[in-house]
């Protein structure tokens, strides 16, 4: 399974970016996806996750009701659309998953696939 993330780049303070990540090599509807965020000297956060079938979503406390995941999966898309962006969030995204990855309402697990990473700069 291959991931490819995309979407990211520079946006002003209160601006809005949506990220992609695009699955190849297997089915999306086999797989939980999250996303995670990574700044310099630190390790990667998990912030958002969404189960198959979009049955349950997840989102750290730092982008509760400022993102949105969703998932397309005849695109073989997760989107992670970012609003009300603040300079706290950027960071370097990636989009993750595995096989049963946990993915809950109250949490989320990491899986071994990595995407490659997209870079989101909030500034003004």
């Amino acid at each position: 399974v291959q991931l490819q993330a995309s979407g990211g780049g520079l946006v002003q303070p209160g601006g809005s970016l949506r990220l992609s990540c695009t699955i190849s090599g297997g089915t999306l509807d086999d797989y939980n996806i999250g996303w995670f965020r990574q700044t310099p000297g630190k390790g990667r956060d998990g912030i958002s996750c969404i189960s198959t079938k979009a049955g349950a979503t997840f989102y750290s406390t730092s982008v509760k009701d400022r993102f949105a995941i969703s998932r397309d999966d005849a695109k073989s898309t997760v989107y992670l659309q970012m609003n009300s962006l603040k300079p706290d969030d950027t960071a370097v995204y990636y989009c993750n998953t595995a096989k049963d990855v946990y993915c809950t309402e109250y949490g989320m697990g990491i899986g071994g696939y990595w995407g490659q990473g997209t870079q989101v700069t909030v500034s003004s």
